[in-house]
């Protein structure tokens, strides 16, 4: 295990942490909505530090590779519910129930088309796309506009749409490829 794993987990362990402080906040508790934004501001800093280390250390693992999308994917999903779900939130910027639908749907549909070429073609190489950092970061802007209150956070999560949706397709037509190309190897060693 090497620091950039372990700088991961630490993300992952923050998790519950921000759910416990967004479950909890009232207006009479506004604190716990300044502390669950240290919280997420801390888990996007990590994110940023542990593939720097990574990449200048050259200490890139199998495991790192899949431990941090999953403390991104994890961080994000878990973020989106509890702020949708959240009724203590003030309605003007309350982020609508679709938006988390559609975060965590392409999150799910990504995941299992990693899977399924893993599991068939024994090999995956996960590597984000420049549209995949878009829509990381500016899904991560839409949680702190929400934390800070940010009066037209509905522009920035507008745009974390369009990019959810841009590089949810980027992907999926990636994978298809991927396993068009799987089975053109298949068929030909098949034939042979």
């Amino acid at each position: 295990m090497n620091i950039p794993n372990w700088i991961s987990i630490f993300r992952i362990i923050l998790i519950p942490f921000f759910i416990g402080s967004i479950v909890y906040y009232t207006p009479e508790k506004d604190f716990l909505r300044f502390i669950a934004l240290a919280i997420f501001f801390i888990a996007v800093v990590s994110d940023g530090l542990d593939g720097y280390i990574a990449r200048t250390r050259k200490v890139k693992t199998k495991l790192g590779s899949f431990l941090d999308p999953m403390a991104d994917k994890l961080l994000l999903s878990s973020s989106f519910i509890t702020l949708a779900l959240a009724n203590n939130i003030p309605l003007q910027i309350k982020l609508p129930m679709w938006i988390s639908i559609l975060v965590i749907s392409r999150d799910i549909i990504l995941s299992l088309g990693s899977l399924l070429i893993h599991v068939i073609t024994g090999n995956l190489k996960i590597s984000p796309s420049f549209l995949g950092k878009f829509t990381t970061f500016f899904q991560m802007v839409t949680i702190i506009g929400i934390l800070l209150q940010f009066r037209f956070v509905f522009v920035i999560w507008d745009i974390a749409v369009f990019f959810t949706i841009v590089s949810g397709i980027d992907y999926i037509l990636k994978g298809t490829k991927m396993l068009n190309a799987a089975n053109i190897n298949c068929a030909n060693n098949i034939l042979l």
